[in-house]
């Protein structure tokens, strides 16, 4: 599978996947809301049940309008082009009554369904990118599906060996997001806290700083990407003290990224690395788990960051949030979608790097 944005045709606005995640959340408003207020750009296709889309979109805002198509007759002639007067959605059909607010396993597997939806298109041409709303993994597990999030069910349907998971936004500055771009990325995602140290290795690290320079380069557009990494212990060992991590496993895979032409540097006590006179100069920082680097992205981008998977043979961004189920149940037009809005410029700004690169 590849990223298909060289089939994108003069005239023709770029086509992305956006699958609205789990129907009793904030999902389905915020795609429908951030779909219709990009549409001159880009054109959404929403994945998902075409019936409860509708419904939803009449109770957000009457202007809205879909038009449904079903997934075999998307198979047999296409993905249409329609104009940005209204949005597509290709029906996956949900199992069960939504009742915003309430989990229902019944509906798990058709959440499920959208991602596989959209992974086809992407391989089929029908999509430059995906998109995906927040969903809740408890909801698949419970219908019989083990399944640990997003990042690791697209890396093991696209046969990825290794992915990283990475966050970025836009900085707040004097109260406005106009400052340069946070990226933050992840040596280890959802692990218990005291799994992270035997789960790092030179190996693995070097493996996600040569992904991170890769698709920085053509995904991003960045010629000549720094790359600031973080120890793990407090002061980053502070010389072998509060830990050996830095020196027996972070620093020989920074060295040896370094001698492949990588300008990974590091490692640097987490603590006092993010900050502007660090950071202004860096394009990335990688972070060693989960609740080291995210925090500060989440606070700097005041909620509007996105969440993308880099290493996949294709483009995939999503929220920064999750299924917000309280906002649901009090009903729409509650929910913020301007997380899911970033998410949506983020990947058309990667197709176009990806289409850059290959022409």
């Amino acid at each position: 599978m590849s990223a298909t944005s060289s089939r994108r045709r003069p005239g023709v606005r770029p086509a992305i996947a956006v699958t609205v995640g789990e129907p009793a959340g904030i999902g389905p408003e915020i795609s429908l809301r951030a779909a219709w207020a990009r549409r001159h750009a880009v054109n959404c296709v929403l994945l998902g049940d075409a019936a409860f889309l509708a419904m939803t979109a009449a109770d957000i805002d009457p202007a809205i309008r879909v038009s449904s198509l079903s997934l075999m007759a998307v198979r047999n002639g296409g993905l249409p082009h329609f104009g940005p007067e209204r949005l597509t959605v290709i029906d996956v059909p949900l199992s069960a009554h939504v009742v915003p607010g309430q989990l229902d396993k019944e509906n798990g597997r058709a959440v499920l369904a959208t991602l596989d939806a959209a992974i086809e298109g992407v391989g089929a041409g029908w999509f430059e990118a995906v998109v995906t709303a927040p969903l809740q993994k408890s909801t698949i597990n419970d219908a019989g599906v083990p399944f640990s999030g997003h990042t690791e069910y697209f890396a093991e349907k696209t046969a990825t060996p290794q992915v990283v998971m990475m966050l970025a936004g836009p900085q707040a500055v004097e109260g406005e997001l106009n400052g340069k771009p946070l990226r933050v990325a992840l040596a280890t995602t959802h692990l218990p806290l005291k799994d992270v140290a035997a789960a790092l290795s030179q190996q693995g690290l070097a493996r996600i700083l040569a992904i991170l320079d890769a698709d920085l380069r053509g995904k991003f557009g960045l010629a000549a990407p720094r790359i600031l990494v973080c120890g793990l212990n407090p002061h980053a060992g502070e010389n072998g003290y509060l830990g050996r991590e830095e020196i027996e496993v972070i620093a020989p895979a920074i060295a040896a990224a370094r001698a492949r032409g990588i300008d990974a540097r590091g490692p640097y006590p987490a603590d006092t690395l993010f900050q502007p006179k660090y950071l202004r100069d860096s394009d990335c920082v990688l972070a060693m788990y989960h609740d080291q680097g995210l925090p500060v992205l989440k606070y700097a981008t005041f909620g509007h960051g996105v969440n993308i998977t880099l290493g996949l043979p294709l483009i995939r961004t999503s929220v920064d949030h999750g299924t917000a189920l309280d906002l649901a149940a009090q009903g729409p037009g509650r929910a913020d979608c301007g997380s899911m809005e970033q998410a949506i410029s983020a990947a058309l700004a990667m197709a176009n790097h990806s289409l850059d690169n290959q022409t």
